[in-house]
């Protein structure tokens, strides 16, 4: 039986330069005697995203705030006579903060306009995924989509459905997307008027001091028959350089990004439902969309929840 792919993940690191240029971050490492992207295995458990961040952080010494997804490349890495498949996962990630110091693994950073670090890059495939970035302006707004987490059944529940809150295996979930969704230096926090999903954000919320605001929109309730303005709503929030959370149910969350999707021309993997508490993170460009990315739920102890509402 043939080994699952090594998974990896890694980003291209870019500040502004002179006259409005975009610099990229190339690293040497001696190991190889190659220049790259920065990237590396990941850890047991640890998302794509989240090794991405952690992987650019030891190579590079910087912190970065993470951006659009650039899809991933697939090759073979050969070791002692063996071949295995391994893919790496990118994504677009603006240094804000940090500065490089050499180590074991890179002896060497570079910040170069694009033409030059295409030219500087050793592999095709990383060429290939600068080509990507290039695409497209490095400054998109990022909406993250978030289904909110864990509550139970709506079958056992007796109440109001709008006010059935979340269970403990929630709760763990809401606390644990903290460290996620903090990645992406959030600026705005939306919720759906639902106990369940204003308690989704309230950890985030409180952790980076942005106030959570409610909207009947993001509920199945308020987005039938004003779906169109939901979906505006979205577009506003993906303003350039910005990161926005909207907080919503599955239903809902499904129907906007297959409107976003259909409009705007994004293919998007199948099937769109996420599981209670996963995310769309969405890239916005002059308000269109340009790239929505799924970013799965945090892992809770078992909770043997329902997927419905």
């Amino acid at each position: 039986m043939s080994r699952p792919p090594i998974q990896a993940a890694g980003g291209v690191v870019w500040r502004p330069g002179d006259d409005a240029a975009v610099e990229v971050a190339v690293i040497h490492r001696p190991r190889y005697d190659d220049w790259s992207l920065p990237k590396g295995k990941l850890a047991p458990g640890e998302s794509h995203l989240e090794g991405a961040i952690r992987e650019v952080h030891e190579e590079t010494g910087y912190r970065v705030r993470p951006g659009r997804s650039l899809g991933e490349v697939r090759y073979l890495k050969s070791s002692r006579g063996a071949s295995r498949e391994k893919v790496v996962h990118y994504w677009a990630m603006r240094a804000i903060g940090g500065g490089f110091s050499p180590n074991r693994e890179v002896d060497e950073l570079r910040w170069l306009p694009i033409d030059a670090a295409r030219d500087q890059i050793t592999r095709v495939l990383d060429r290939e995924v600068l080509e990507r970035f290039a695409q497209r302006p490095a400054m998109t707004g990022s909406v993250l989509l978030l289904r909110h987490a864990s509550a139970g059944s709506r079958a056992k529940w007796n109440g109001d459905d709008r006010l059935r809150p979340l269970d403990a295996a929630g709760e763990e979930q809401a606390e644990e997307l903290v460290r996620l969704l903090s990645r992406f230096e959030v600026d705005e926090i939306l919720s759906a008027d639902y106990v369940r999903c204003v308690e989704t954000v309230r950890p985030l919320s409180e952790s980076i001091g942005v106030p959570a605001k409610k909207t009947p929109l993001l509920s199945e309730d308020g987005f039938s028959g004003r779906e169109e303005e939901a979906v505006e709503l979205l577009r506003n929030l993906g303003r350039p350089g910005s990161a926005a959370v909207a907080c919503s149910q599955g239903g809902v969350i499904d129907e906007l990004v297959e409107r976003l999707a259909a409009d705007d021309g994004v293919g998007v993997d199948e099937p769109l439902h996420l599981k209670k508490g996963g995310v769309w993170a969405l890239s916005f460009d002059d308000r269109k969309l340009v790239d929505a990315e799924r970013l799965p739920p945090p892992p809770i102890s078992g909770s043997g929840e329902s997927e419905t509402g």
